[in-house]
């Protein structure tokens, strides 16, 4: 049995007759800052005010330390408001995640944004180990087994003592503002996975494009993922526009065009706040008016007083809300759309674009292709007497020969880090252990920026761009849609993949 949330925020985003409003607040470093009062201070007259159902609360928002989200969280919901913590995936391990989830169950902190997380950035003496043990969709499927208090007979967890039901209402990102073809369908192709591991709401990235905002719509109805969505109105003082248009904050957008807007409006006697703030207005109607479940506020600096001035004009315009559509168009001229554009509204028609994202490295991976068919594909013409060599070798004196001919073979072709549960087949031969900052196994993060990963710009490709790219030359991309690649079994770290395969001791065990 399910114990549901019975959050303020839950019930109304749940009523297709409410427009729900969140505010996102970002914690400080520490608690006992003048900043963690003015947090206090602007949810406070929130809870009040009564018109905003809920506040998010970011978790090491940008990769940098910051207050634990449940600290800030249980003040808030002190106050009468609800609470939307972010459980990111970074800094903690599959156990850690557990536990954190039971005290988080415990103090009520029950309306989650699981994400992936920022890649870490500089702390105690350096740069820290980064952690992403699970991935989102890992992280969901963890939460909805917790929630149901039950594990698969052949999860080790079902042999401890059975759980109470979790009451978590989990919510996940989506980056629909990605200039690329390959860039964007990794991310829909994400929501597929996430959406079957129990995800119950949405919450859109940082972008000021209204056609892309309606497109995300029309993409849930198109393939049937019946989620309600909350659009992001992002309020963004020019420092951080400059960052966000730099790419220095993974995920968020804005363009060229919008950052000129921008630079000119902060000429102003009031530094181009007022037009900030009727850009926010204008957005918020937008959002409501191509039907979105409600919107998702936020914004470095502002006062309460500036978030009901948002909120009273977004109230004002929303009649004519389709007349600011030109005026919030702001996209790249070459970025990427998934349906055709409808020149009358200046929005999409419900036909999806054509799909031309050019393979790469093709010859290797048809190579790897055809080898994986021979050796591993049972029913392969060399599976069994492979199959045979290998654990003959295993169990005898030549078995660190077959293990470091392995790993110098797969190294030298895939940059195999020797993790020993190997997924080449699912993921078209690009190793997420080497090719991915964040070890993903189940899409892309939300980060990267016209192709490259958010760690790496300009150096390193997004791993899943690599990977759709060569799916979509052969017409196999619907994989990345179905299905989950189990979390790395780290027992098998340092051993042969092969033999740990044919033992039927890696995470084929269970997919297979």
């Amino acid at each position: 049995m399910t114990t549901k949330p019975d959050s303020r925020f839950y019930l109304a985003l749940a009523n297709p007759a409410e427009f729900t409003l969140t505010f996102e607040l970002v914690p400080s470093r520490g608690g006992r800052s003048k900043e963690h009062s003015r947090t206090l201070d602007l949810a406070r007259q929130a809870a009040a005010e009564g018109r905003l159902q809920a506040v998010s609360i970011t978790e090491n928002a940008g990769g940098y330390a910051a207050l634990s989200p449940e600290v800030l969280g249980q003040e808030i919901r002190a106050m009468g408001l609800e609470v939307i913590a972010h459980f990111s995936c970074k800094d903690k391990n599959r156990n850690q995640m557990e536990s954190q989830l039971f005290g988080w169950d415990r103090v009520g902190l029950r309306d989650l944004l699981v994400i992936t997380g920022d890649y870490p950035r500089e702390g105690y003496q350096g740069f820290p180990k980064p952690v992403f043990d699970l991935d989102s969709v890992h992280a969901l499927d963890l939460i909805r087994r917790m929630n149901e208090g039950s594990f698969s007979a052949d999860d080790p967890l079902r042999q401890r003592a059975p759980i109470h039901p979790t009451g978590f209402a989990k919510g996940v990102a989506l980056s629909p503002f990605k200039r690329l073809e390959a860039e964007l369908m990794v991310q829909y192709a994400k929501l597929h996975r996430k959406v079957a591991a129990g995800a119950d709401f949405i919450i859109t990235q940082v972008g000021y494009d209204a056609r892309k905002f309606e497109e995300v719509l029309l993409y849930l109805r198109h393939h049937g993922l019946n989620l309600p969505v909350l659009g992001n109105v992002f309020i963004p003082n020019l420092a951080v526009a400059g960052l966000m248009h730099q790419g220095k904050i993974p995920g968020c957008v804005i363009t060229d065009g919008l950052y000129e807007v921008m630079r000119h409006e902060a000429k102003g006697p009031d530094k181009g706040k007022k037009a900030r703030l009727m850009r926010a207005a204008q957005l918020l109607s937008i959002i409501k008016g191509l039907g979105y479940a409600g919107a998702h506020i936020g914004g470095p600096g502002l006062s309460y007083r500036d978030i009901e001035f948002v909120l009273d004009e977004a109230e004002k315009l929303a009649p004519e809300w389709r007349s600011f559509i030109p005026a919030l168009s702001f996209w790249h001229r070459d970025g990427w759309y998934y349906f055709e554009k409808d020149e009358s509204t200046g929005l999409n028609r419900p036909e999806p674009a054509a799909q031309s994202a050019k393979g790469h490295e093709m010859l290797r991976y048809h190579l790897a292709l055809a080898m994986h068919h021979l050796i591993f594909a049972p029913g392969g013409p060399f599976y069994a007497p492979m199959k045979k060599i290998c654990l003959a070798l295993a169990d005898g004196p030549l078995a660190n020969f077959l293990d470091h001919g392995e790993h110098v073979l797969k190294f030298l072709m895939f940059g195999c880090q020797h993790c020993g549960d190997c997924t080449l087949a699912e993921l078209a031969f690009a190793c997420p252990q080497s090719g991915c900052a964040k070890y993903l196994l189940n899409g892309a993060c939300g980060g990267s920026r016209d192709g490259w990963c958010e760690v790496y710009p300009g150096r390193k490709r997004c791993l899943y761009v690599r990977i759709y790219e060569r799916l979509r030359e052969t017409g196999g991309v619907e994989c990345l849609k179905t299905g989950l690649v189990p979390p790395r079994n780290w027992t098998l770290n340092n051993s042969s993949s092969w033999v740990n395969f044919y033992r039927g001791l890696d995470h084929t065990a269970k997919t297979g």
